[in-house]
């Protein structure tokens, strides 16, 4: 069960929304997990005793298809959710650098770091003690000349454009190419804009059906910004390798 850790903003850290989401995720028992895509980086700490030392510590880069993973009985998750714009401060590489990737964070971050990180972590009490000081690990890094520089700033009106337009009619509005744009957003986010603006289509499609069960699927396909019911289930197949009815009840069935 995820459940969101609250923490305050540590000092020092960039003031535009800079400090990341942390969510800890206890599972009692073996169970597939199904991940809905995700637009974002994190980072990951795993706590369970059929991983090596006890704990593991990953970036996990943004991804644009449903991921399916076994999950054992007694692991502990904590997901540290990096705001847009900070993926370079705090783990020294690029989003394009990480998008469909899982990298070990020694692998990123120099060895005294990851070695103190990892001696705090080693210490805490419990999962939601680890969340805090991964937190405060991640913010350490940041500081207000290397985040929200011009690119990141316009890949994030970009990113609300696509909320209801086009990447034409954005780029337009921005007064910019495409070929620009798409340059920004792999640079920034790691995802192209026709890849962002499919996963914002499926994500509106698969809450809308969550919530409103009477609703018809060319409804839901309407009102997510699809040009017909064959297009939602084409994005579907694409996305998730499932029909839309049969992966509602595989995400329902873990709600």
């Amino acid at each position: 069960m995820l459940q969101r850790i609250h923490t305050p903003p540590q000092a020092g850290a960039c003031s535009l929304n800079a400090v990341p989401e942390v969510f800890v995720d206890e599972c009692k028992s073996d169970f597939v997990r199904v991940a809905v895509p995700s637009t974002g980086t994190h980072v990951v700490v795993r706590f369970g005793a059929h991983i090596s030392g006890g704990f593991d510590i990953h970036a996990l880069g943004p991804r644009h298809k449903v991921h399916r993973k076994l999950i054992r009985g007694g692991q502990s998750t904590v997901f540290a959710r990096l705001p847009l714009g900070t993926y370079q401060a705090v783990l020294g590489r690029p989003a394009s650098e990480l998008a469909g990737r899982i990298v070990a964070l020694r692998d990123l971050w120099d060895t005294a770091a990851t070695q103190r990180l990892e001696e705090q972590l080693a210490a805490a009490s419990d999962a939601g003690a680890a969340a805090k000081i991964l937190k405060a690990a991640i913010a350490e890094r940041l500081e207000p000349r290397t985040c929200f520089d011009a690119n990141t700033r316009l890949a994030l009106k970009a990113a609300r454009g696509l909320e209801s337009g086009n990447v034409a009619s954005v780029a337009q509005d921005l007064g910019i190419s495409e070929r620009h744009l798409r340059r920004v957003f792999r640079e920034v986010i790691g995802l192209s804009p026709k890849t962002l603006f499919k996963l914002i289509r499926f994500e509106r499609a698969l809450k809308a059906a969550k919530e409103c069960a009477d609703l018809g699927w060319s409804d839901i396909a309407v009102s997510a910004g699809y040009y017909d019911q064959a297009h939602l289930i084409a994005d579907f197949r694409s996305i998730a390798a499932a029909t839309p009815r049969r992966f509602l009840a595989e995400v329902c069935s873990q709600s």
